[in-house]
Order: C-alpha cells, then sequence, then structure tokens
C-alpha cells in the first residue's frame, strides 16, 4: 500500500464515481477496480458498495477513509520535516467556504499566500456555510470559513476576520413591498407575512430565537440552502428573508433589497477560520493560519 494508492482511495470515497477519479488521476475505471480490489485484498475486508447506479462506502470504508485523511496528512508533515534543504512549503490544503466568503475574504490572503509558498496546491470547496465546521471536524477540510456558533468545540482553533449584522431584508419594490406586508414596520403581521429562511445553522437558529423571544409563530414560505439564495428569492418578490449583511454588500442583486429596520436587531454574526487544533502542527496549515494575521 503505498502514497498514491491512499490518495485514490480517499479521491473515490469523496466521489463516490469512478470515472471521476479515473479522470482525476488519469487511469483507466478498469485499471481504478483493480486498485480498489488489490487494496480490498490486501485488507481483508470490503470497502465499496457499488451496482451500476451507485456506489457506497461501507463501514470499513469509512473507517479506511479517515485512515487515509490521517496518513496523508501525517506524510505531509513528514516529508516537510525530513527536507531540510528544502525552504519552500509543498503539499496542499483545502479550504471551505460559501461563494460570498470566498470573494469577500479569501482574494487578498489567497493571492499573498500564494506569492510566499507557490508549491502549495489550493483546493477549495465552496458551499452552504451551515456544514462548514463538521467538515473541519470529520476531516473532509483542513480550514474553513464560518460564523461562529455560541459554544466553539474545544478541539477547534478560531481566528476572527469580519463582523455582518444579521439582517431582515425585503424586495426594493414598493408595491410588492406592500403586498408582502412590510411597507409599514409599525404594523407588521409576522404571520402572515412570507419568510425566506436558511434550512440549518446559525441563521436559522438565531432566527428561531428572535421569533420565539417576541412571541412570533412565524409564516415560513420557504427554507433555503445557501444566503444567496435567499436574497435571490427576496429580490423576486416571494418574501422576506434573513441573511448576513455581507451577503447583501456583495451580491448582484443588493439593489434591489432593501434591508428593513427591525428591533431588536438579531445577533450579529462573528466571521472567521477554523481549523483542528491539532492541525496547527502541520506547516502547512500553520504557514497559511499566520498569513491570516498579516492581511
Amino acid at each position: 500500500m503505498d502514497i498514491k494508492t491512499l490518495k485514490i482511495f480517499l479521491h473515490l470515497s469523496e466521489s463516490l464515481h469512478f470515472s471521476r477519479t479515473s479522470d482525476a488521476f488519469h487511469i483507466s475505471p478498469s485499471t481504478l477496480s483493480r486498485h480498489i480490489k488489490q487494496l480490498e485484498e490486501s485488507l481483508g475486508c470490503c470497502l465499496l458498495t457499488r451496482d451500476n447506479r451507485s456506489v457506497s462506502l461501507t463501514r470499513e470504508g469509512q473507517i479506511f477513509q479517515t485512515y487515509c485523511r490521517e496518513s496523508l496528512a501525517h506524510w505531509h508533515v513528514l516529508k516537510q520535516s525530513l527536507d531540510e534543504q528544502n525552504t519552500q512549503l509543498t503539499g496542499e490544503i483545502s479550504l471551505y467556504c460559501s461563494v460570498t466568503a470566498s470573494y469577500s475574504f479569501l482574494y487578498d490572503i489567497l493571492s499573498q499566500f500564494r506569492r510566499l509558498h507557490p508549491k502549495i496546491e489550493m483546493k477549495l470547496h465552496t458551499g452552504d456555510p451551515a456544514p462548514a465546521l463538521s467538515r473541519v471536524i470529520e476531516k473532509y477540510e483542513d480550514i474553513a470559513i464560518a460564523a461562529r456558533p455560541p459554544h466553539v468545540p474545544n478541539n477547534l482553533a478560531f481566528k476572527r476576520i469580519a463582523i455582518s449584522p444579521l439582517v431582515f431584508i425585503s424586495p426594493n419594490d414598493a408595491l410588492t413591498s406592500n403586498q408582502l406586508g412590510v411597507s409599514n414596520k409599525q404594523a407588521l403581521q409576522w404571520d402572515k407575512i412570507p419568510m425566506i429562511l436558511s434550512e440549518e445553522g446559525l441563521a436559522r437558529s438565531r432566527s428561531d430565537q428572535w421569533f420565539k423571544q417576541q412571541g412570533i409563530k412565524p409564516n415560513v414560505y420557504a427554507q433555503v440552502s445557501g444566503n444567496e439564495a435567499i436574497v435571490s428569492m427576496v429580490s423576486l418578490g416571494f418574501g422576506v428573508g434573513v441573511v448576513p449583511k455581507i451577503v447583501l454588500d456583495n451580491s448582484p442583486l443588493a439593489s434591489k433589497i432593501t434591508i428593513l429596520d427591525i428591533q431588536p436587531e438579531l445577533e450579529a454574526f462573528d466571521v472567521g477560520f477554523f481549523t483542528l487544533k491539532k492541525s496547527l502542527s502541520n506547516p502547512i496549515v500553520s504557514a497559511f493560519w499566520e498569513q491570516i494575521g498579516v492581511r
């Protein structure tokens, strides 16, 4: 079992798609199948269940996936520490964040980090911010950008990059606002106003908490994955939404949106980078972490 085999299996365990992994490693699907078969024979267990339509990990496959991530991380640390003649860091680092965070915070950081460490491969994954911390804890990512929850798990390190208010938004159109019932904030009937909220995550929990504290049962029109989608739906007049202000500031639809002056205000987002504390022993993660502080 060599490092390449671990990389191949880890990629396949995440893609769950033989063709994608074959393309990524420039090998044929049949060669990939032989790699997996030899690996399963070496371990003496089945790692994947597959049929003509789907691929999934067995319980043993999930255990081996974790082993692969940890082994490859340790390999990069060992290789770097042994290569005393090499003054430049080499390897890869994976980051996860929302689309908004990628162009709000990462450009300057990644530009400078790339200049200082040109041999480090950057892997950026974007998506709904709700699962950001779990992706770091489960070692799918080295670092993630997310809002700081009330209780940060003890195994995570956090570094702040911004404070963003959490705001109520409505369409910037008088007729549509009137139809939604938000033209007069003194007479808001929240049980009738269609609300567009996040499916899960910190924004949803703070919205739910706000409504509960006000003794309001909200009329939830839609539950959406991703703040950008909420802005889009609100701009089209489907309802009133709740999003971090930084999302609106960077949205191409900002001119079609109005921030409602609602009191009391929702608790603001404390946005920053998260990583596992033990990952800071990895020179690559440590170098990136230090770079955050010198923006």
